[in-house]
């Protein structure tokens, strides 16, 4: 056993798991065992789908969170740590910055990931708690800020995969603009929707996907609402099999309310309130394709709140 420190810097939020991670055959609970599981919302991601470059008052909020998240680190006696940023700083025309930044707080040199990386990742996070599916082809979706993720598989491995430019923060900021956005604003970002599926399609095989798992902070709060929870509760969202209709619904009504509505919902992270209408409006779209191309034999999807981090963790112990 040994205790790993992964941190995750995407496009909306940094996170950090502190975990135990087992060398060998893992346990009943999976093979992480979490120490630390923290989350800031940061915005990394501010502006840089307009400007191309990370904003100043963005990188201070992150490095801020980077100085937090060292300190839990040393306090629990991490041995590794992998820091790995993704869609936000990929674009980045000063990422430099940011490097030479968490390098200083932190003392390892953050990882600028590949698209291809982070979905292998996400997927390795998401099955590490599935049961396993032997030939069945599983979907996994990590609907992130900047980016989304599309990851085929099964107890194999990777089959497919594909990242796409939609994300919530990247399609609010180019599209979602009033309060609550307009039919032609979101016809506009269903438009950009739609042509990234037919971009992920290209490369991803839906069609052989049996099931579909959806990570990430706006799904697991779309789940939140699909329950009607009176607070978040991370052991009802995780592994929640809801019927599609329902989970469109739950879309709808949040891409449908005003931003004073979604800030009054008891499971609403505050730093999700102003994109959150655009994660309902983007898995809302991809769940009516899988619809389609799977004839109707998809019916549901499941929330994981096991995601890439979990993939950034195991991928110390194997030596990644």
């Amino acid at each position: 056993m040994s205790r790993v420190a992964a941190i995750d810097c995407g496009t909306n939020s940094i996170r950090l798991l502190i975990a135990d991670v087992s060398d060998g055959l893992p346990d009943a609970q999976g093979p992480l065992t979490d120490v630390v599981r923290e989350m800031r919302v940061v915005r990394l991601g501010q502006g840089v789908d307009a400007t191309g470059e990370l904003a100043p008052e963005a990188l201070e909020r992150t490095f801020a969170a980077t100085r937090d998240y060292a300190r839990l680190i040393q306090e629990h006696g991490a041995e590794r740590v992998r820091f790995a940023a993704t869609s936000a700083t990929r674009d980045a025309s000063n990422r430099q910055v940011f490097v030479d930044g968490i390098r200083d707080l932190l003392g390892v040199r953050p990882e600028v990931i590949s698209g291809d990386e982070e979905a292998a990742l996400s997927f390795a996070g998401a099955s590490s708690v599935l049961p396993a599916t032997g030939e069945d082809a599983i979907l996994v979706v990590d609907l992130g800020g900047g980016s989304t993720e599309f990851v085929l598989g099964d107890s194999s491995g990777v089959i497919a995969a594909r990242s796409v430019d939609i994300g919530c923060v990247r399609l609010t900021e180019r599209h979602l603009r009033s309060d609550p956005p307009t039919a032609a604003q979101i016809t506009a970002a269903e438009a950009d929707v739609d042509a990234a599926l037919d971009l992920a399609a290209q490369t991803v095989p839906l069609g052989r996907a049996t099931a579909v798992v959806g990570v990430a902070g706006s799904i697991t709060t779309i789940t939140a609402h699909a329950l009607g929870l009176s607070k978040y509760e991370p052991g009802r969202i995780h592994g929640a099999s809801l019927d599609l209709e329902t989970i469109t619904n739950a879309c709808t009504s949040l891409l449908e309310m005003t931003r004073e509505e979604r800030a009054a919902l008891p499971y609403m992270h505050p730093g999700r309130v102003d994109v959150i209408g655009a994660g309902a409006l983007v898995w809302r779209r991809i769940l009516a394709r899988m619809e389609t191309v799977s004839n109707g034999t998809i019916r549901a999807a499941v929330s994981s709140e096991h995601d890439i981090l979990d993939g950034i963790a195991l991928s110390i112990r194997d030596g990644e």
